[in-house]
């Protein structure tokens, strides 16, 4: 730190103190003059300064003591300044003058000045009238002709903008002033002057003058390093430079040259302006960088220019990724206001006879590539470098350490973190058990991220509740999950295990997980049979079901319905009724027993008689597609469910037709004229041939005679014969008059008995 301000600070204190023992400090001596331009009368001005507890309240007063022992005073309150009228004192007398401050610590005097009011004339500052550049020159005018007097001496001070001190001379009695210095091309001078006049006090400085001179073409070298972000390791760089010094610019920077190198030894030139960077070139009040990615580059160059020429190219070897070479040790210890960093010699490298100089940058992290970056070039015989400026709290800082060798590659040694105030660090983002075992489980965190670390980590402490374990893992690492390994833990028992980071500032908030250690190995396969025995029996009544269905629907095509009536073959049985057995519909009780019968065949064949009640002959329109003929058919008529409703039916038809056709004599006769048979029976009724098929079988030659008390019925006629009212109401719908005729040689079979009855070959073969 300073020595000002440590003596400020020092002298401070010490008016503390004396403040609060009961004592004030005394002003220091006043300052005073009258001022020119006005006439006689003029007042005396003074001022002075005193250092004092800016929390107790001192009050001023200014005193004089004339030539004739005439005291005065006048309080000026708080203030620092005060004045003494024209009518208080004699032009060209002397008269003394002290300041009195008084406070509730008690009052303090200042030293006596003894002044001439004659000579405390202090003009007013000179005025510059003219200035040239080669020669560097100035001149201002006289100050002292208003009041008349003669001027007297002047003092000249100058400074440029690289050298912020002035440089004080006095010229005396003269009005203009010839820098015979070494003069530095394009940079600013600023001149101020003062003067006094023959009798008085010299005035205050006057106003600065600037003065830029002639520029030439900029010299030295720049400063040419690459920002690679956190880690210092990554191979998307950019190229960054230090504005080269006012003193080496010569004149005002227009702008860069950059050349840049690709691995396949191809050159490309960048001239960027700094009126027009198009988003290329990004500078600040220090340094430039070019916005553009070093990422397949071999080498880049940058020089400066201005008006009159440029400087020589900067080189910049841009190696190939590498491991970091840690064989180095880094020390940071740095403040808000600057960073230290040391190392030891590197003696162990093989090739440090090549080491040209050191490098040491450091990278805030967080910040974009070019932001919260800087580097310093040293010696190779240093072993430490201090940065100034302005570090942020609890952001982590990245130190890197480079070699440079003689051929202009640098090698990336070692890094560390560094911090400028520590803080309480965030919670773990995840936390959670990867294995877990019978008396050990392996636990697994992500580290912090460094931007929310807020200072060093400096171990994750990890604790076990219940069991008041406490384990410390280091947090050096970065990147990376971290993993750890409880062991000694109790078989199958549940734990809770928290972690939380800690730094110097303290530990962070907790993040817990739990989880249940595994049961030995016996009992777990025991627990396992348990459960399987426990599945099994639970499964198997639901298997069976599942197969039971499945078997039967595996069986239902195959599946018959196997029906007994008393003397009536089981019709069911010839494969010529499978496809009409859902149709059938018999009031009669029947009796069912489902078989399974693949290929059913008819082992008894019982014939039964059956009387046909009367021969009608049959008759067919012109309009049908078979001839319209007539012919002989015996059909015989049989009743499903009652067989005197079926004769009811058929009288009913024969009385309406004998009324209808008055010419016909017996059933042998044919016209014709006569209308066509019913649809019904087109479809149902049996052909002559079936019926003559059925009665040779039977040992018989006719259709044999009926008998209107007969009881017995066909089991075939019971299940497909229509009822009555089933063939009125076919015979309704067809609005025709029907007539039975039969004749043995018809040879027409309806539709309903070619798709339904049994051949006579079929029966043959049964």
């Amino acid at each position: 730190m300073d020595s000002g301000w440590l003596l400020l600070i020092l002298i401070a204190n010490m008016s503390i103190s004396v403040a609060l023992e009961g004592s004030t400090l005394p002003p220091s001596k006043p300052d005073c003059y009258i001022p020119t331009g006005e006439s006689n009368g003029l007042d005396i001005h003074c001022t002075w300064n005193h250092r004092i507890d800016p929390r107790v309240t001192t009050i001023y007063s200014l005193h004089w003591k004339t030539a004739y022992n005439v005291v005065d005073h006048v309080n000026t309150g708080t203030n620092l300044r005060g004045f003494i009228g024209r009518e208080h004192f004699s032009m060209n007398s002397n008269l003394s003058v002290w300041v009195e401050a008084e406070s509730k610590h008690g009052s303090a005097k200042s030293p006596v000045v003894v002044l001439n009011t004659g000579n405390l004339v202090k003009p007013s500052p000179p005025r510059f009238t003219s200035s040239q550049q080669d020669p560097l020159e100035i001149s201002w005018n006289s100050i002292c002709s208003e009041p008349h007097l003669s001027l007297g001496s002047c003092d000249v001070r100058f400074r440029n903008e690289v050298d912020q001190l002035w440089n004080e001379e006095t010229i005396g009695a003269q009005v203009h002033y010839e820098l015979n210095d070494p003069i530095r091309a394009g940079l600013v001078y600023e001149f101020q002057v003062r003067c006094s006049c023959a009798t008085g006090v010299k005035s205050n400085w006057s106003g600065t003058h600037e003065i830029r001179t002639s520029e030439t073409a900029p010299t030295g070298q720049m400063d040419i390093w690459k920002d690679c972000g956190v880690p210092a390791t990554n191979s998307d760089c950019f190229v960054i430079w230090k504005k080269i010094s006012l003193s080496q610019a010569n004149g005002r920077i227009l702008g860069y040259e950059i050349k840049q190198s690709s691995k396949h030894s191809r050159t490309e030139l960048l001239n960027v302006s700094i009126a027009e960077p198009r988003n290329l070139l990004v500078c600040d009040e220090d340094q430039c960088y070019l916005n553009s990615s070093l990422q397949s580059l071999s080498s880049a160059s940058v020089s400066a220019y201005n008006a009159h020429g440029a400087t020589v190219h900067s080189y910049l070897a841009i190696p190939a990724p590498g491991k970091v070479r840690s064989e180095v040790s880094i020390n940071v210890s740095m403040n808000t206001e600057n960073l230290t960093v040391s190392w030891a010699s590197p003696l162990r490298l093989p090739d440090v006879k090549s080491i040209e100089e050191y490098v040491v940058q450091y990278k805030q992290a967080g910040c974009h590539l070019g932001e919260g970056f800087d580097w310093i070039r040293v010696n190779k015989s240093c072993t430490s470098v201090t940065f100034i400026g302005h570090f942020e709290k609890y952001r982590p800082y990245q130190v890197s350490l480079f070699t440079v060798m003689d051929n202009q590659q640098s090698h990336h040694i070692s890094s560390v973190f560094g911090y400028s105030s520590h803080g309480i660090p965030a919670k773990v983002p995840s936390f959670k058990v990867i294995s877990i075992a019978a008396t050990h489980a392996t636990l697994s965190w992500e580290p912090i991220p460094l931007t929310k670390q807020n200072g060093l980590i400096l171990f994750y402490e990890i604790g076990v509740l219940g069991k008041n374990a406490v384990y410390n893992v280091s947090g050096s690492l970065q990147d990376g999950i971290k993993t750890f390994e409880l062991q000694n833990l109790s078989v199958n028992q549940e734990y809770e295990v928290g972690i939380k980071a800690v730094t110097a500032a303290g530990p962070g908030a907790k993040v817990t997980t739990s989880f249940i250690t595994k049961a030995p190995e016996h009992l777990e396969l025991k627990s396992k049979a348990h459960l399987f025995s426990f599945l099994l029996l639970l499964c198997l009544p639901a298997v069976l079901c599942c197969f039971l269905v499945l078997f039967s629907f595996s069986k239902r095509t195959n599946t018959a319905c196997l029906c007994f009536n008393q003397k009536v073959p089981d019709p069911y049985n010839s494969t010529i009724f499978k496809m009409i057995k859902n149709q059938v519909n018999d009031p009669v009780p029947w009796s069912c027993i489902t078989i399974n019968e693949p290929l059913p065949t008819m082992s008894v064949l019982e014939l039964v008689e059956i009387r046909c009640p009367r021969c009608e002959q049959v008759y067919r329109s012109k309009d049908q597609t078979r001839p319209a003929e007539s012919s002989n058919r015996c059909i015989c008529r049989t009743h499903r469910n009652s067989r005197d409703e079926y004769r009811e039916m058929v009288e009913s038809d024969e009385e309406m037709s004998e009324s209808g056709a008055a010419g016909r004599d017996n059933c042998g006769s044919s016209s014709e004229d006569e209308p066509d048979v019913s649809g019904y029976e087109e479809h149902f009724m049996p052909t002559a041939g079936e019926e003559n098929i059925l009665s040779g079988a039977a040992g018989r030659d006719n259709c044999g005679s009926s008998s209107e008390d007969e009881q017995d019925v066909s089991g075939y006629e019971e299940h497909f014969m229509p009822t009555a009212a089933e063939v009125r109401s076919v015979s309704g719908a067809a609005g025709k008059e029907n007539s039975w005729s039969s004749s043995e040689d018809e040879q027409d079979v309806s539709g309903y008995e070619q798709h339904f009855m049994p051949t006579a070959a079929d029966i043959v073969n049964a």
